[in-house]
């Protein structure tokens, strides 16, 4: 059983950055592409960027290419979001998602793993 536990959200004005984790255990991280998805109140969640398994390939949403970087650290199992220049209506809750393969995805449900997510919200 693959766990996912995001940590590093919180409240940040607008400008400003965080970094969230996602620290997998249960499997080895190598096995997995990985995503971040956001859902903000009263909205579908969606996606936000993902990267392959040995970091070859990355795909991000076009509301956030430029400002947010995603790596991983599959010695440590773990996978990074660095948020920079971050906009109101970045505020969601932030999930991270695993899925067997090494293709990019970027449909949630073709995700089979996610955490409980962490809440981000920029203030203006």
């Amino acid at each position: 059983q693959v766990k996912l536990v995001e940590t590093g959200g919180g409240l940040v004005q607008v400008g400003g950055s965080l970094r969230l984790s996602c620290a997998v255990s249960g499997r080895t991280l190598s096995s997995y592409t990985m995503g971040w998805f956001r859902q903000a109140p009263g909205k579908e969640r969606e996606f936000v960027v993902a990267i392959t398994r040995t970091s070859s390939t990355t795909r991000y949403a076009d509301s956030v290419k430029g400002r947010f970087t995603i790596s991983r650290d599959n010695a440590k199992n773990t996978v990074y979001l660095q948020m920079n220049n971050l906009k109101p209506e970045d505020t969601a809750v932030y999930y991270c998602a695993a899925v067997g393969t090494g293709l990019i995805l970027a449909r949630w449900d073709d995700y089979n793993y996610w955490g409980q997510g962490t809440q981000v919200t920029i203030s203006s």
